[in-house]
């Protein structure tokens, strides 16, 4: 991978080159779990667990921001969503996620000013000329949206814009790690790490990781030769025994990561604990906002004071984010739920894992 020929990394011989490296490599079940959504979907839009042989499974991790938003973050959106006051600003994605009994696409049909932006200055550019209505960006995301969102409240405090604020919901991926790691009714032996996540906070947080649950941990990208040289550096190390952290993404990750970024971050947030949707409270696993800039949080600014809620009983969402079961194996899968009438936020997403294999294989 080191030659100066551009790699192309949909190439189906390289990848096919690389099955068969892992085929000759394999000598027992193992069990991998890629991390990020959008690494499930991969895997199955291009049919890469059809390549692998039978002793490796895949499980689908929780590494979707938008199905692992609580419950009780979305209906505190819907709350504001119907504050007449109010507009609120939201990723797209987010707005068919079902909540307790709506959703933010519905309410946006009765009435509710719910706008769909791009980047979260985007809401701070609304909240400039809308000046008589308070803007609230609901700010969801791995890591990877939190440099933006950080600079979208730095650049609200120092123009004093005082009508923008962001209900915090947003998650960090090594808390839910550990989780995992900890858990006694799944085993994970490896970990694909998610090479955006990294791009911005680099994987020296993953090495006491690796070192302290003796589980390898390969950071990959999205496209198939990326996820296939992932999957055959994680089943070398653990067919010799070793539990490293390694980069299969150099070209986009580096060991620190954007350096930059993270100071931004830190400006603006700390860690919180946080609820994960299907999963439940994670130590430490949120951002909250920093004292200095807690006048632009919505939670505290419209006193919202949430209750928990409990999940339909015919959705089994919970159990497919730990990575207890798969999608096919919910009995509401394709029958009560699916993209169009979702019990479960997996389903909605772009990066959820129900959704990935009701298109890719519905049920076969």
């Amino acid at each position: 991978m080191t030659s100066s020929i551009p790699v192309d990394h949909r190439s189906p011989a390289l990848t096919l080159k690389l099955a068969e490296q892992i085929n000759a490599v394999i000598t027992r079940p193992w069990n991998i779990m890629e991390i990020c959504g959008g690494q499930t979907h991969a895997i199955l839009q291009y049919g890469l667990d059809q390549l692998l042989p039978e002793q490796i499974r895949l499980i689908h991790g929780p590494g979707c921001p938008v199905c692992v938003t609580s419950l009780e973050a979305i209906e505190n959106a819907l709350t504001l969503a119907g504050d007449p006051r109010v507009i609120l600003t939201s990723f797209g994605d987010m707005l068919r996620v079902p909540g307790a009994s709506t959703d933010l696409l519905t309410a946006r049909s009765h009435g509710a000013d719910v706008r769909v932006v791009y980047s979260p200055l985007e809401a701070v550019k609304i909240a400039q000329v809308n000046p008589q209505k308070q803007v609230v960006f609901f700010a969801i995301g791995f890591e990877t949206t939190v440099p933006a969102i950080a600079a979208s409240i730095q650049h609200a405090h120092r123009n004093h814009i005082n009508n923008f604020s962001i209900l915090p919901a947003n998650v960090l991926v090594p808390p839910a790690m550990e989780v995992i790691l900890g858990s006694e009714a799944l085993v994970v032996n490896a970990f694909l790490a998610a090479g955006h996540v990294c791009a911005v906070m680099g994987f020296h947080e993953y090495l006491p990781i690796a070192e302290r649950h003796r589980c390898p941990i390969i950071v990959t990208g999205f496209e198939p030769v990326d996820l296939m040289t992932g999957i055959l550096m994680a089943l070398r190390q653990l067919e010799e025994g070793r539990t490293e952290v390694e980069n299969a993404y150099s070209r986009a990750v580096s060991l620190e990561g954007n350096l930059s970024a993270q100071a931004l971050i830190k400006e603006v947030f700390e860690p919180v604990d946080r609820k994960w949707r299907g999963i439940g409270l994670i130590p430490q696993s949120g951002l909250g906002l920093k004292d200095k800039y807690k006048a632009y949080d919505a939670v505290s600014r419209f006193g919202l004071a949430p209750t928990p809620i409990p999940e339909s009983p015919l959705c089994l969402a919970g159990k497919v984010l730990q990575g207890l079961i798969d999608p096919l194996e919910c009995p509401a899968f394709a029958k009560d739920c699916s993209p169009t009438s979702p019990l479960g936020a997996p389903m909605v997403s772009a990066e959820g894992a129900c959704n990935a294999y009701f298109r890719y294989q519905k049920g076969n």
